[in-house]
């Protein structure tokens, strides 16, 4: 029997706490489709995403080694995000649940409205 125990170092809760918020999949899945990017540029994509919260998820992306930051020293300084070469390698498996999710959504609003129903 496999055990997730929630002390140590169980790969499975770490990696998918990180990815499972809101936003992280989103954030890699656009910067995936339109390469280097702008954090405004992001913004603009991902429109319900507060300013606050595409800070903190690109923080914890960049922490992960998922995206990289990149600050130009100029008047304003400018900042550009992209996907790093392990960022890049996740993109397969998102574009595999998202896949999953566009195939699946109908039967699963489906089964979330009969259950709405017996509530």
């Amino acid at each position: 029997m496999k055990n997730f125990h929630p002390t140590g170092n169980c790969p499975i809760r770490d990696v998918l706490s990180r990815l499972g918020d809101k936003w992280s999949m989103l954030v890699l899945i656009t910067l995936n489709a339109n390469g280097t990017m702008r954090f405004s540029d992001i913004h603009k994509t991902i429109e319900d995403v507060s300013q606050r919260m595409l800070t903190v998820t690109l923080r914890t992306l960049e922490s992960d080694g998922l995206v990289e930051r990149k600050v130009y020293a100029e008047v304003p300084p400018r900042v550009e995000y992209c996907l790093t070469d392990t960022g890049g390698t996740l993109i397969p498996h998102i574009e595999g649940l998202v896949g999953w999710a566009l195939k699946n959504m109908d039967t699963v609003l489906e089964h979330r409205r009969i259950n709405q129903q017996h509530e």
